[in-house]
């Protein structure tokens, strides 16, 4: 079948099999290992070589462990430390330890083989975890970063598996590249992740198009991370050292937001292709064994995980949601099986029973987690997740880094209100970066620009771009989408003030009123009239022409009749003058 041919089948796929297991309640992974099952070798072979398929689209959870990176800025990652090597390295010790025993005794009678299968067995799916963690809602809570720390610590953990496996073989297809080449592929990829990218991507920004700032962002993940693989790495470990150097960028929402679109279809590929590398003949030759060990993969797992969690004080219900999410066997097992069988430390068929034994816990994970949720929802406990929210995100998001927006800015500074700011102009930022405020690089009239930023947990947007079309585009979309967050929003003149009266709950400052308002006052003063009474005819023309205009809103008057209302005012603001003149005693 042509390429074309395979991605319509792959593209159908989906369509057709996660719709129904999201109505399920099954969710969106199951939906697509079921349909790489159904259209792979083993049933209705629509598509050859899911082998092939698997390694491309392992560029989705290369893409996945970018965006993770992204989040997590350096001094972050170093908070995290201990779980990371206590939380994480003692799931990784104990399982590996339980499970290559359980290995020992009901596979294969021979300690290496043992020890490999534990390894690659102790490994949980990153993609998989992760996607189900935000499913739930639960990855930034305290619970969820505990596993995701044991996440991050089983992909450090990736490389140094896979030399053991290499070292433990009686002889080896490949040689492995000198542990300088390693070492200087790191060093490499720190130097440009600090002193390179940033410029770079500024004079993409400059001068590029936003299909520019696409390609640049993807190249910046293809080419880390096949650096790292010709140095004999991990192509996820380099994407995700490049995500947390760039983690404190300007660009940091833009490059999530391009990366985004391509990362899920990717990883819905991986997925498939997963799917499609299942060997079903094996599990209907063997059903007993096979479902029994992926029972007992996931129960050990779990346990392991709820006794880790439980002694770092976390809750029974947040311990056992967190261990069931992470109990499936991860996608790393088929490259550490893979290698195994080539290096003949384990047989090709035992080599593909653990694979099968991943997948079918790969597709019991989802039916647990929910199946748990109900369990404990209807035992008439309160929501543990939704109603928690991440400290570390800003309630307050500026759109627009001008001279106007770093007025508000400074004061929530000043005050230590955490706040995201958004600007499209790279030189703007790099200047404003240069005084210690926090700024990204991206076009605030994007949603999904919003959305990385930090929309969905924000309770006020301040629109300060100096721009009305690209204003009104942000009060409509936001409106529309997020009614709930307050919009206060930089108006122009009186005709923006009328556009954004069309929109309900937004707080409008007209930017040269105030400012007018204060340079009349300082005429008055020079002219030779008191402050007293300086204030106070400036407070009558505030107080008119608020009423002028809001005569105009409330009776939502043509522009052509707008003359006849102005002379009209004029005539009642002399009126007002003359009698506050009088009662002044001027």
């Amino acid at each position: 079948m042509s390429v074309l041919g395979s991605s319509m089948v792959f593209l159908a796929a989906a369509v057709v099999a996660v719709p129904i297991f999201k109505r399920l309640k099954l969710g969106a992974i199951l939906g697509y290992l079921a349909a790489g099952m159904i259209i792979g070798p083993s049933v209705m072979d629509w598509v050859s070589e899911p082998e092939t398929i698997l390694h491309f689209a392992e560029l989705g959870v290369v893409l996945l462990l970018f965006v993770i990176g992204l989040e997590l800025e350096p001094d972050k990652l170093w908070k995290m430390r201990s779980e990371i090597v206590f939380t994480g390295g003692g799931q990784l010790l104990f399982s590996t330890i339980v499970l290559g025993v359980a290995a020992y005794l009901f596979i294969e009678d021979n300690w290496t083989t043992g020890l490999v299968i534990g390894l690659a067995l102790a490994l949980s799916s990153t993609a998989f975890a992760i996607q189900l963690m935000n499913e739930q809602k639960i990855l930034r809570t305290p619970p969820g970063q505990k596993g995701f720390s044991v996440l991050l610590m089983q992909d450090l953990a990736v490389i140094p598996i896979l030399l053991l496996v290499q070292a433990l073989a009686e002889s080896s297809s490949a040689e492995a590249p000198a542990w300088w080449v390693s070492v200087a592929a790191i060093v490499g990829v720190l130097v440009v992740g600090k002193f390179l990218i940033n410029p770079f991507l500024r004079i993409i920004s400059h001068y590029g198009s936003s299909e520019s700032m696409t390609a640049a962002a993807l190249l910046i993940v293809i080419a880390t991370a096949l650096g790292m693989q010709e140095a004999g790495l991990s192509m996820g470990m380099g994407a995700f050292i490049a995500g947390i150097l760039l983690a404190n960028s300007s660009f940091k929402h833009q490059l999530e937001t391009e990366i985004e679109p391509f990362k899920g279809l990717l990883l819905g590929l991986f997925f498939i292709a997963i799917g499609m590398n299942l060997n079903l003949q094996l599990l209907i030759d063997e059903p007993v064994f096979i479902v029994s060990a992926a029972i007992g993969l996931v129960v050990i797992k779990t346990a392991i995980i709820f006794a880790i969690l439980r002694a770092s004080k976390q809750t029974n219900t947040d311990s056992m949601r967190v261990g069931l999410m992470l109990s499936q066997g991860g996608e790393f097992a088929f490259v550490v099986m893979g290698q195994a069988a080539m290096s003949n430390l384990v047989a090709d068929s035992v080599a593909s029973q653990i694979t099968l034994i991943v997948g079918v816990s790969m597709a019991m994970t989802s039916p647990l987690v929910i199946l748990h949720s109900m369990w404990f929802n209807s035992r008439n406990c309160p929501a543990v997740y939704d109603t928690q929210s991440d400290t570390d995100e800003p309630r307050v998001i500026i759109a627009g880094f001008g001279r106007f927006g770093q007025i508000t800015a400074r004061i929530l500074a000043a005050n230590h209100i955490p706040f995201t700011a958004l600007d499209k102009d790279a030189e703007q930022i790099e200047f404003v970066k240069k005084f210690g405020n926090k700024i990204f690089y991206g076009d605030a009239s994007r949603l999904d620009l919003l959305k990385v930023a930090g929309i969905d947990h924000a309770a006020i947007l301040l629109v300060a771009v100096d721009v009305e079309s690209e204003a009104l585009k942000i009060v409509e979309l936001v409106s529309e989408h997020y009614p709930d967050v307050k919009l206060v929003v930089r108006a122009r003149n009186r005709s923006t003030v009328m556009q954004l009266s069309k929109y309900e709950g937004v707080e409008f400052t007209r930017e040269m009123f105030a400012s007018g308002l204060k340079a009349a006052k300082q005429v008055l003063h020079n002219f030779g009239i008191d402050d007293q009474a300086a204030e106070e005819m400036c407070h009558v023309f505030e107080l008119h022409d608020e009423r002028m205009l809001q005569e105009v809103l409330d009776t939502n008057i043509e522009m052509s009749n707008l003359i006849e209302i102005s002379k009209k005012g004029r005539t009642e603001l002399e009126s007002l003058f003359a009698s506050d003149e009088k009662s002044i005693g001027h």
